[in-house]
């Protein structure tokens, strides 16, 4: 039911799938760029679509009730940003102890424009020996899928220099809030 309705919002807003459907048992997907709330929806569209039930971080303030339940429900990690928590430690925590884990980040962490991407996915993925998939929501195509599947080489400026490249051309649909600058 998800699937099918899923599809007629794609169909009636004009979006496509692209890119690889088929992911690793244990991987991190990086989705950009993200500017507006729209992002959430054609990003839970999508992974409806293609069949998998991606876990995702969100902030701890909007785990109320009813709407709380239904983030955990639908995947949603929350993340308490007031203390001092260590995010990577436990995500990696996570990957090492699952068989099957697929995590979407939003490296850019909000949806306003900021100066450069968190770059903790980076890290979770090294910690955890996992590709990071890039996923993009391009509105100007009205397109979103995994264009390539990454493998870290511990090099991390060289690495986050190809992922920024991979992003450049991306358009949010706020497009002045989108930055692909990582650092």
């Amino acid at each position: 039911m998800k699937k099918l309705f899923s599809k007629f919002i794609f169909w009636l807003l004009g979006w496509k799938v692209v890119g690889t459907q088929k992911y690793p048992k244990k991987s991190l997907v990086i989705a950009a760029p993200h500017t507006s709330n729209w992002d959430f929806i054609i990003g839970r569209c999508y992974a409806y679509i293609i069949g998998i039930v991606p876990k995702y971080l969100i902030k701890s303030e909007l785990f109320l009730p009813i709407i709380g339940n239904f983030f955990k429900w639908n995947g949603g990690i929350p993340v308490y940003r007031d203390s001092k928590n260590n995010v990577v430690d436990q995500i990696s925590e996570i990957y090492k102890s699952s068989e099957d884990f697929i995590l979407g980040v939003s490296p850019e962490g909000t949806r306003k424009r900021v100066e450069k991407w968190k770059t903790g996915f980076y890290h979770i993925a090294i910690n955890s020996s996992i590709p990071i998939l890039l996923l993009k929501l391009d509105y100007k195509s009205k397109e979103i899928g995994v264009f390539y599947e990454f493998y870290p080489t511990g090099d991390f400026k060289k690495d986050m220099k190809f992922i920024e490249s991979q992003y450049k051309d991306s358009v949010g649909k706020i497009p002045e809030n989108y930055n692909p600058k990582i650092f």
